[in-house]
């Protein structure tokens, strides 16, 4: 790639020089140095997943978030011309499966965050955001009202879930175990949900931040200071958390090797790649919160 490349345009421009610049306005660096130079942000990186080695213009002002990748370190000043224009950044592990940061995480709109909590603080609303959510979950709306009925019907379809998952990856499973105490205690297929489940709420939290909603206000989980991440992160269990943890876990128990939390972080960055996870995240929060954006930001284009 060319050296002084700039990443042109805002949302799912330049996809064939930026794999993971998407329509949300997410750029994901790392292996590199983001600093400033005569008033541009600049990242200069050796060759990684997200992109070939390069010297890059970073366009700041068209960008929602910037994801800073492992092997990667940023300078005061571009702390502060990313914090000047309202452009977010966190850092993160390998494909979204850690996310580290401090808020308040920026500047920025405030519809999602106001759909957020417009729905939250009307109980109606609440009950029927929570109904869609397991809608998503059962492929259809349920007629019970009661949020009680609702989890135990789903804690039974998850029973069944991890049983037809554990037969198909040929996982011996004696029920879901997990002590919040001692959680190496577990054997390795719980181990291996724990590790899995970790990795996608962190991807969750990469998209309640990128979309600016409320991770305490959520609709099925409520005591959490994150629980509309967990609401988020449990709408993708079946489809990614279980298969995942159970495939790794099979790895693992046919070598002894193998490191079950390395291994596991690896094929979760792999799979949340491939899947485009976190967008697929951005988008049911959209549709939950019933706001989309259409990918633009009117204050930044």
């Amino acid at each position: 790639m060319a050296s002084n490349a700039l990443f042109s345009g805002r949302l799912g421009l330049a996809d064939t020089r930026v794999p993971h610049t998407d329509r949300h306005g997410l750029i994901w660096l790392s292996r590199g140095r983001l600093f400033v130079e005569d008033g541009t942000l600049r990242f200069i990186c050796a060759e990684s997943v997200d992109l070939e080695a390069g010297d890059y213009a970073i366009p700041y002002q068209n960008v929602s978030l910037i994801l800073l990748g492992p092997g990667s370190t940023v300078s005061h000043d571009a702390l502060r011309i990313l914090a000047r224009h309202g452009t977010l950044l966190a850092a993160v592990g390998e494909g979204g499966v850690k996310f580290y940061t401090a808020p308040p995480m920026g500047q920025g709109h405030s519809e999602v965050a106001r759909a957020h909590a417009r729905l939250w603080a009307d109980e109606t609303e609440r009950l029927n955001t929570a109904r869609r959510m397991y809608a998503f979950r059962f492929g259809k709306i349920l007629p019970h009202r009661d949020i009680a009925v609702l989890r135990g019907i789903e804690g039974a379809r998850m029973k069944e879930t991890y049983r037809i998952t554990a037969d198909r990856h040929r996982i011996p499973w004696e029920g879901r175990r997990y002590n919040r105490e001692r959680p190496d205690d577990a054997d390795i297929p719980n181990q291996a949900i724990n590790h899995a489940a970790t990795f996608v709420e962190c991807a969750a939290d990469i998209a309640v931040a990128a979309v600016g909603a409320l991770p305490p206000l959520g609709f099925i989980h409520e005591d959490s200071s994150n629980a509309f991440t967990l609401d988020i992160a449990d709408l993708f269990r079946a489809e990614f958390t279980i298969p995942l943890a159970f495939r790794v876990a099979r790895m693992v128990l046919d070598d002894k090797q193998i490191q079950l939390e390395r291994c596991l972080r690896k094929e979760a960055a792999k799979e949340f790649r491939r899947a485009k996870l976190i967008p697929k995240m951005i988008d049911r929060i959209k549709e939950l919160l019933h706001v989309d954006d259409g990918g633009s930001n009117p204050e930044r284009d």
